[in-house]
């Protein structure tokens, strides 16, 4: 009974799966079929690789340097060079076998070489050169000692030249020897230039000259147009015996005493007196000086409304032609401190400035410059004190007398 049962039961089992099968079949068959045309095929824009240029490391001699007869003259000299670096390059390209070899790596990438320039190669091949000429680093070390040596012998020379010359110089300067004699009485009797020279020698300052421009103008000071100018002029002589006189020079100087104007005027009359030994003016001097015209315009422009210096500056403004408001002027020969010091009523700029500068001016030929610079070195010294009294002086001028009280008016009887 029980081998019946079985029997039935794996028949059953058959018929099922033979069921199912008939079943799938049918559910394929009633599939609803779409046909698409496989012809009709896109042609999409595809972009194109970039291939990438393998810049492989140079393998022939050749490619090292551009420099080629030199190359060859190398490898044709040192040709055991040539055979040693070819057998590296051969070990550089056998590959290394490890151990590891079947495990599945990355691919090795060989490092990229840096080709070298080819001044440096050339240069490499110039040393070569030198080495096989017998030429080393010791012999281009020789040749530059000697180059020095001769360098220095020449300044040696040039040295000794120079010494010689100053010797000479040296030489050329009058022997005066003077023992505790003021350079000052030395001046009066022999000259400025003896004087000069025994200053020199007795460790003084230089000269005169450099000894009056140090004390009348600022160093590193401003150089334009200030508050306050200082001016001087220089004439000449016309006319019988050269009694009259015109102008011939114009200088201007800053509160400084740096020149801002300074310029030769050319006559409009015959010069009968060149007056050179005061004046220093000579006839090369005014021959091509500037129109008077356009000096005067010039010289307006600069004055207009500043403080004008100068010494006995009412000469100057009458010979320019000019005038100048009488509170703007500043006259060292009439201020009152001076006189009294000095004790002269007139004194004269040379003895102003050697009481009171301690410096000398005007000896021999006189400088406009100069002159104006002393004026205005002179008005800075006492600014201060001038300018204060000026003020005092207008502010009593002006001041106001008290309002005295009226009289009472008379009353009547």
């Amino acid at each position: 009974m029980s081998k019946v049962k079985l029997k039935k039961r794996a028949e059953s089992v058959q018929t099922n799966g033979q069921s199912k099968q008939k079943k799938k079949k049918k559910h394929d068959n009633n599939k609803k079929t779409f046909f698409y045309d496989t012809t009709t095929v896109i042609n999409k824009k595809t972009k194109p690789k970039s291939v990438k240029l393998s810049i492989m490391p140079p393998t022939k001699v050749e490619e090292y340097s551009c420099n080629w007869k030199t190359l060859l003259q190398t490898i044709a000299a040192n040709p055991e060079k040539q055979d040693a670096n070819a057998k590296g390059k051969q070990l550089q390209k056998t590959p290394s076998v490890s151990k590891d070899s079947h495990k599945p790596d990355k691919p090795f990438k060989k490092p990229a070489r840096t080709v070298k320039p080819a001044s440096e190669t050339s240069g490499r091949a110039e040393k070569d050169r030198f080495q096989q000429n017998g030429k080393d680093s010791t012999g281009h070390k020789q040749f530059k000692a000697e180059k020095r040596k001769r360098k220095e012998e020449k300044e040696k020379q040039m040295n000794k030249k120079k010494k010689v010359e100053e010797v000479e110089m040296k030489t050329t300067e009058p022997d005066i020897w003077f023992d505790d004699v003021d350079p000052d009485d030395i001046e009066a009797a022999l000259g400025p230039e003896a004087a000069d020279i025994v200053r020199k020698r007795s460790g003084m300052l230089k000269s005169s000259a450099e000894v009056t421009e140090s004390v009348l103008v600022k160093e590193h000071a401003f150089e334009g147009l200030t508050r306050a100018v200082a001016m001087d002029c220089e004439m000449v002589g016309v006319g019988c015996d050269g009694e009259d006189s015109i102008l011939a020079r114009v200088s201007i100087v800053n509160h400084f005493g740096k020149c801002i104007y300074d310029k030769y005027v050319k006559p409009t009359e015959k010069v009968t007196d060149y007056r050179t030994a005061v004046s220093g003016i000579r006839p090369a001097d005014i021959e091509n000086g500037e129109d008077i015209k356009t000096v005067q315009k010039e010289v307006a422009q600069i004055l207009e409304g500043r403080i004008l210096v100068g010494h006995a500056i009412h000469n100057d403004l009458k010979i320019l032609l000019l005038d100048h408001p009488k509170k703007m002027i500043r006259n060292t020969q009439k201020y009152k401190p001076f006189r009294q010091r000095v004790k002269s009523a007139r004194p004269a700029l040379r003895v102003l400035c050697k009481e009171i500068l301690n410096v000398k001016v005007q000896q021999g030929e006189h400088s406009s410059v100069q002159d104006a610079q002393a004026t205005m070195r002179l008005y800075t010294l006492v600014k201060k004190q001038w300018e204060a009294e000026l003020k005092a002086a207008r502010a009593g001028q002006f001041q106001k007398s008290p309002r005295k009280p009226k009289a009472p008016k008379n009353q009547s009887k």
